[in-house]
């Protein structure tokens, strides 16, 4: 019964989440017949109909993730255990769980090159090769293997050894979030993107000038070559304690004029005064001890119904497999907070750069990035971390003018 009853809560949420992007797709079909929002009629067509291919992508994604987990649950998860039921505790756990990581990435790789060469590349973002996606591939698989075999080890070792296993494994597992949160720059440097320091001059006297403004000490203004895989607009601030470094896309550089780049550094910088990054590794690790505390309590009788003993790397594994349904479940609350702090940065952003310049830079951005402006409530409810750019702007005292008896006007009361 417990296995059936998984198996129904999984199908819950997946019909949820297909009916989400159902709406969402019959939304945006509709309203991009109308007047054209922030942008001319041929982008707003290129935002609405990307959007709408990103969108069926997800579906298939997700219809294909649903019968993966079928496949785990009703056999593949017992031969997989059955298949190293003769090596130590150890080797069944990094060899199992890593597996079934590997198998997952395998079945879904194809999503990925479909999304980078057929969509994006038809929408004139992606600019990466078919031996550069290869590569970022084989990195992050290695990479993969290398940390999530020791995280894994880790966790098998508190599970073997202690009753509250589900109560040290979620410390453990925070504490690997906090240490990935305050290297991830660096990583990405080293694998991924190459960054070079932001050369002397007008900006970068400016950026520094509003890093000290708002207390922010960093170990460098640094440039990103990221124009080489993609052409979207981004910056971000990575890093915790001394590791904090401000990364530019070259692309952001590239379309942004100073003035604008200074104003969305200043939204950025927002969250940095607002300790929006401490807040969301809170809610990082309420999430996390929630879902720890509700897996490390299943009833045995799972385990019984899997015909699989209650080893580290069973236990992991159905841990592996509930998380989308359970992270998408959270999502609504995470959003809501999420939607609220981007306000309190904006109005930081536009106290610090120009409400003016900060206006201008977000049009720049929804233009460069075809981000399609408008969304129905549903999907805004369970997908989006940002509020809707038009109620952005207009808190930042745009005068943007929208017909609503045209049908624009779809408000989410949660926003």
């Amino acid at each position: 019964m417990v296995v059936a009853t998984l198996i129904g809560l999984y199908t819950l949420y997946s019909i949820i989440r297909a009916y989400v992007s159902i709406m969402q797709i019959g939304y945006i079909n509709q309203i991009k017949l109308k007047g054209a929002v922030l942008m001319d009629e041929g982008a707003y067509r290129d935002a609405a109909n990307y959007a709408v291919a990103k969108e069926k992508l997800g579906m298939l994604e997700g219809i294909v993730e649903y019968l993966l987990f079928l496949v785990w649950m009703m056999g593949l998860i017992y031969w997989v255990n059955s298949a190293l039921i003769e090596q130590s505790t150890t080797v069944q756990s990094i060899a199992a769980v890593l597996g079934m990581l590997l198998i997952n990435s395998l079945v879904m790789l194809p999503f990925g090159w479909i999304s980078k060469f057929k969509i994006d590349a038809k929408y004139g973002f992606n600019r990466s090769t078919t031996k550069q996606f290869i590569k970022d591939t084989l990195i992050s698989t290695v990479l993969t293997v290398i940390i999530g075999g020791l995280i894994i080890w880790g966790v098998s070792m508190i599970i073997t050894s202690s009753v509250l296993w589900w109560l040290w494994s979620f410390g453990f597992i925070f504490a690997i979030v906090i240490v990935l949160n305050m290297f991830f720059p660096t990583i990405r440097a080293l694998f991924f993107d190459k960054v070079t320091p932001l050369e002397n001059g007008e900006l970068r006297e400016k950026i520094e000038e509003l890093m000290a403004k708002t207390g922010f000490v960093s170990s460098g203004v640094f440039v990103s070559d990221a124009s080489k895989r993609d052409a979207r607009l981004n910056a971000y601030f990575g890093g915790l304690g001394k590791s904090k470094r401000v990364v530019l896309f070259d692309t952001l550089i590239e379309k942004l004029s100073p003035s604008e780049l200074i104003a969305v550094l200043g939204h950025e910088l927002g969250h940095f005064a607002h300790g929006d990054l401490y807040k969301n590794i809170v809610m990082v690790g309420a999430m996390l001890f929630g879902m720890f505390a509700l897996f490390g309590n299943l009833p045995s009788s799972l385990y019984l119904e899997l015909g699989v003993s209650q080893s580290p790397q069973v236990i992991m594994m159905v841990f592996i497999l509930l998380l989308p349904m359970v992270s998408f479940a959270i999502m609504p609350l995470m959003g809501m907070m999420s939607r609220h702090n981007e306000y309190e940065a904006d109005r930081m952003g536009s106290e610090l750069g120009g409400a003016e310049h900060l206006v201008n830079a977000l049009k720049k951005l929804v233009s460069e990035n075809k981000s399609f402006p408008l969304s129905h409530p549903l999907y805004r409810f369970f997908h989006t971390t940002h509020p809707p750019v038009i109620d952005r702007l207009r808190a930042l005292g745009a005068d943007i003018r929208v017909d609503m008896a045209e049908g624009y006007a779809d408000p989410c009361p949660l926003d």
